[in-house]
């Protein structure tokens, strides 16, 4: 039970739950740290299970639970924070400040308790968890999904949405139109959107390869070799702003890829 890739699950998990505990107390700048921490986690504890050869059904279970709390109910927090705190009345004036975007924060849990109705409108963000506890469960019994995925993984969800704290954090009224058009694609009437969509393509009968190498040649893994070149390109050069762009060109790929099989599979 107490192998090490299962010690690094738990691990993720814990991680996960470090990350709600810092998003619900407005520090959506500290959270993102520790659900990469968890993905690297998550990355890591299959690979030493397969390296160890200590797969199971338990490790396959404790996997899914770690990850509906760092991949579903963490980044729906987070998401939560950041909508409730764009319906303030003072948000435009925000400078980049964390201090007070801690504050504006606490001014919607206070006024939620006094059941204002706008109060309401961040629970949209729990859509996240609510169709990644299905994404996780369909993964768990799909066996269409042994060598590649069907449906956005909760990990690269995850990820994209950690792009609009880790923007908060990282600019402020210095940067300009930049920061101008953060604060915008973070105001609900945009961010929402984004949101529906994201829990749609988790449950999406969507075809995506996965990171897992059977052999390292070129002609195998063509699209995966591609796809991380293009991460270690991107990632130094652009920073925060890669993390949606290597969110995108991964469907995009995926895309590719399955057209190219269908291709050559009529052919045959």
């Amino acid at each position: 039970m107490f192998n090490l890739p299962n010690i690094f699950t738990a691990s993720n998990l814990i991680c996960g739950i470090i990350a709600i505990l810092y998003s619900l107390g407005g520090r959506i700048d500290l959270a993102p740290l520790f659900i990469f921490i968890a993905a690297l986690l998550d990355f890591f504890d299959g690979f030493l299970a397969r390296l160890l050869n200590q797969q199971g059904e338990l490790g396959k279970q404790l996997d899914s639970l770690a990850d509906m709390v760092s991949f579903g109910l963490a980044p729906g927090i987070v998401c939560f924070v950041i909508i409730a705190v764009s319906l303030h009345p003072d948000f435009q004036k925000y400078d980049g400040n964390f201090i007070s975007f801690q504050q504006m924060w606490h001014d919607w849990y206070r006024e939620f308790a006094e059941y204002k109705p706008y109060t309401w409108i961040p629970f949209i963000s729990l859509l996240i968890p609510f169709f990644s506890m299905f994404r996780l469960a369909k993964f768990n019994i799909d066996t269409r999904q042994s060598e590649s995925f069907i449906g956005l993984p909760t990990p690269a969800n995850t990820l994209f949405f950690m792009t609009f704290p880790l923007l908060l954090a990282n600019y402020s009224s210095k940067d300009g139109w930049v920061f101008d058009l953060i604060l915008k694609s973070i105001q609900a009437n945009v961010f929402i959107p984004v949101i529906l969509v994201m829990s749609v393509l988790l449950v999406a009968e969507l075809p995506l390869f996965a990171l897992k190498f059977k052999t390292f040649s070129w002609k195998e893994n063509k699209i995966r070799y591609v796809f991380l070149i293009t991460c270690g390109i991107l990632i130094p050069i652009i920073y925060i702003w890669s993390i949606p762009i290597v969110v995108f060109l991964y469907l995009i790929l995926s895309f590719i890829q399955h057209i190219l099989r269908k291709k050559r599979t009529h052919e045959i």
